[in-house]
């Protein structure tokens, strides 16, 4: 997909992140066509796991009644925390676009677990495709 594209697929995860509890979006897409868009509900829905990619994912696979996500695509403005690259391992989901790093967030006092996505794909049975820095800036200034 080209660097055009990956940036509008972003551009709406940064627009659901600004209606999150914290603005953390996510956006998953298929066959160049957006299928599920969520964002972070972790205090509203006093759930410490409703981040937005597992909230995204868990649209998507209750709509698809599936739980397999290969030939998808997510989009997230933050690096998905091992938690969201484990629940993106267990899907079978195909790539991930992320705009900041973990590093980027922790460097401006978020609150993380410092372990890379990549780090969780590679200890895993899955073959992901990672690609970082897409709209970094925007997704950083999120948190200004």
């Amino acid at each position: 997909m080209n660097q055009e594209s990956q940036e509008y697929f972003m551009s709406l995860a940064i627009e659901e992140a600004k209606k999150g509890d914290v603005p953390y979006g996510a956006v998953i897409v298929k066959d160049n066509q957006v299928v599920a868009v969520a964002y972070n509900t972790v205090s509203r829905d006093s759930d410490p796991s409703a981040h937005a990619e597992i909230n995204v994912i868990r649209n998507l696979t209750a709509k698809l009644k599936n739980p397999a996500l290969d030939g998808y695509s997510i989009y997230t403005t933050g690096e998905p925390c091992p938690m969201c690259a484990s629940a993106c391992v267990w899907t079978g989901i195909s790539e991930i676009i992320y705009g900041a790093s973990i590093a980027d967030l922790i460097a401006i006092n978020q609150g993380q677990i410092n372990i890379s996505c990549e780090e969780v794909i590679a200890k895993s049975f899955r073959n992901i495709k990672v690609t970082k820095g897409i709209l970094r800036q925007e997704c950083l200034k999120l948190f200004a």
